[in-house]
């Protein structure tokens, strides 16, 4: 897959792991697609390690979306817990 679609790969999951964890985010869109963006990297490097599978087949193999959308949702939580602590201080 080329840099555009991992781009957009990066853009829907991030979306996508905002809508299935709601809540404030202090970074607002922007800072949700960039954690889209390096969820997908994330989510296809960790299938390759943990699983042996090739999780970037292709842009529309649904084991790209769920690698993506996963490694969206772990960064997601991550970045909230780092920044939630700097929001009540």
């Amino acid at each position: 897959m080329g840099v555009i679609a991992w781009i957009l790969i990066g853009l829907l999951a991030g979306i996508i792991a905002k809508a299935l964890m709601p809540g404030k985010d202090p970074g607002g869109i922007i800072i949700t697609m960039l954690i889209g963006i390096a969820g997908g990297l994330l989510g296809g490097w960790l299938g390759k390690v943990i699983f042996g599978v090739d999780s970037i087949d292709g842009f529309f193999d649904l084991s790209t979306w769920i690698a993506a959308i996963i490694g969206s949702l772990i960064l997601l939580a991550l970045y909230r817990v780092i920044t939630g602590n700097r929001r009540h201080a």
